[in-house]
């Protein structure tokens, strides 16, 4: 009777909580279930890739396959992590507020995100797997048979509602909940980029909304918006799916962006440099974000003068992102840097493989340039290392930093740089030939390819095994170390200088006993009180 009462209490505090951090830990929890299957499904690719030959699995599951792995990487990975876990768990704590302005909605944002995945990967039960690549382009996609696409666009529906409703709350929460004395200006530079990520997802929605809406008129209802035989257009599908997917990349890259201006400034003992400049450099991002969605279309009809404009912006939004950059490194300069596992992730892994993927991103938006590497394995490259390699690695050095805080308990720091080594080897591995291959000709979305291209394929499969046995490390260390680990304490950094560093680990039910009184911003580190003070006299 007790246990059954017991397990009654435990199911009804989690399934019915409101509390910002469970609802975190169970996006956390849930994007890293999906991120496994996505996972899987680049194994299969890369194994299918292997060989040059039709083997391993057939030309339609091929398609299927990496279908379901770039929609669950984008969709139910890495925007609900950076979102949902990150920005749910540690925007109230550093703010100074005790839950998000509105729970219950907080709440039902993250069951609809549990809908929307289930559906999508529920899909191969009912043998109707999408089948058009995550970009779903039409006419293809009108035509295609089965349900499968209209499971997946029933998935976005519900997973771009579930994301409305968490930056209506993130938006209303930063604005309105901060502590006292906590200004503009001493907001921790994660909420920054929360924030703009926020308003990013806000006005990028409803365009991707109606793409998917006019594709699914045109397989149901007898609409002709993508059917050019009958005067319909496919480019307006791709207009409003890039308006949004486009900014979507910076939903991708500004959050983890975020965690390494968190993270630097901690293990290099240092005041971050420029704190404005990296914060007002969100801010352009997420604007210029909109000006550059054309420049997925050079080669799809679009006149060579329509797209100057787009190669233009989307060479000048490099110029924030690179401010960023040389911030983050003139911090690190001539600090004291500890190279911890989260520091090792933000520093040689985001640095390192983002800088690699932008350049490569700058290169690829010029329109001659573009023309010629366009859906090639260049491009394939490009986004991972923007997104794997940068992305990525801001997630696990967030996850490895944050981790303490959540769980209460310290990790295996020796396995984690083992693992971080392993993860930075397998990821060059697994994406630098695909520059090679790229510029060589290969397509990408190939079930088979010209045999001189195998030397490079294998290498890359290599890589992603390598990558799967980090994952499994990686799996291994977080599982025993919450078990297992040592005791955190509040502040195990020592001198981490955010709120969430100043309560217990992990944090009370109502977080803060009494609402903090912000004096300080959160990077002072070994800044003299003389400074301080005249700081504050001009904030």
């Amino acid at each position: 009777m007790n246990t059954s009462m017991s397990r009654r209490s435990v199911i009804r505090e989690w399934v019915f909580t409101v509390d910002h951090k469970k609802i975190g830990i169970m996006y956390g929890v849930t994007a890293l279930f999906f991120f496994l299957l996505g996972g899987l499904a680049a194994l299969i690719i890369r194994t299918k890739l292997l060989t040059p030959g039709p083997d391993v699995v057939s030309a339609d599951t091929f398609n299927q396959t990496f279908t379901l792995h770039g929609t669950i990487m984008i969709f139910l990975f890495m925007i609900p992590m950076l979102t949902g876990f990150f920005g749910n768990y540690l925007i109230p704590l550093m703010i100074g507020a005790r839950d998000m302005a509105f729970p219950r909605m907080n709440a039902l944002s993250y069951w609809l995100f549990l809908l929307g995945g289930l559906i999508l990967i529920i899909s191969p039960i009912f043998g109707a797997i999408p089948d058009a690549g995550w970009t779903a382009y039409p006419p293809y996609s009108v035509r295609s048979p089965g349900a499968g696409i209209d499971l997946w666009i029933s998935s976005l529906h519900i997973l771009g509602i579930s994301s409305i409703l968490g930056a209506i709350n993130f938006i209303v929460t930063i604005c309105t909940m901060r502590a006292p004395g906590m200004t503009w200006n001493r907001l921790p530079l994660f909420v920054w980029s929360s924030l703009v990520t926020s308003f990013i997802q806000l006005f990028g929605i409803p365009a991707l909304a109606g793409a998917i809406t006019t594709l699914l008129a045109d397989r149901h209802w007898g609409t002709v918006f993508s059917v050019p035989s009958a005067g319909g257009d496919p480019m307006l599908y791709e207009h409003l799916f890039w308006f949004y997917s486009h900014p979507a990349v910076y939903v991708m890259i500004l959050p983890a962006m975020g965690i390494v201006s968190e993270i630097i400034p901690v293990f290099a003992r240092k005041p971050i440099f420029g704190y404005r400049a990296v914060a007002y450099a969100s801010v352009a991002i997420g604007f210029l974000g909109f000006f550059v969605w054309a420049h997925h279309m050079f080669v799809a009809g679009m006149k060579v003068d329509a797209g100057t404009p787009f190669e233009i912006s989307s060479m000048v939004i490099a110029v924030p992102s690179a401010i960023k950059i040389f911030n983050w490194l003139a911090t690190m300069w001539r600090g004291a840097n500890v190279y911890t596992t989260p520091m090792l992730f933000v520093t040689i892994g985001f640095l390192g493989l983002f800088t690699i993927g932008g350049l490569s991103g700058v290169y690829a938006a010029a329109v001659p340039v573009d023309m010629h590497v366009h859906d090639t394995y260049f491009v394939v490259a490009h986004f991972h290392y923007v997104l794997f390699g940068g992305s990525m690695m801001g997630v696990l050095g967030g996850i490895y930093y944050w981790f303490p805080k959540v769980f209460g308990k310290k990790y295996n720091e020796t396995l984690g740089k083992w693992i971080f080594w392993l993860y930075f080897i397998g990821t060059n591995l697994t994406f630098m030939p695909m520059h090679f291959l790229g510029l060589a000709g290969m397509p990408r979305r190939v079930y088979t390819y010209d045999p001189h291209y195998t030397l490079f394929n294998q290498i890359a499969t290599l890589g992603a095994y390598m990558l799967a046995v980090a994952v499994l490390m990686m799996i291994y260390n977080f599982v025993h170390s919450a078990l297992r680990g040592e005791e955190a304490g509040a502040n195990p950094w020592g001198d981490a200088q955010t709120l969430e560093w100043t309560i217990s680990s992990p944090p009370p039910a109502h977080n803060f006993d009494t609402i903090p009184v912000v004096t300080a911003s959160p990077y002072e580190f070994g800044v003299s009180e003389w400074v301080k003070k005249e700081q504050h006299s001009i904030q």
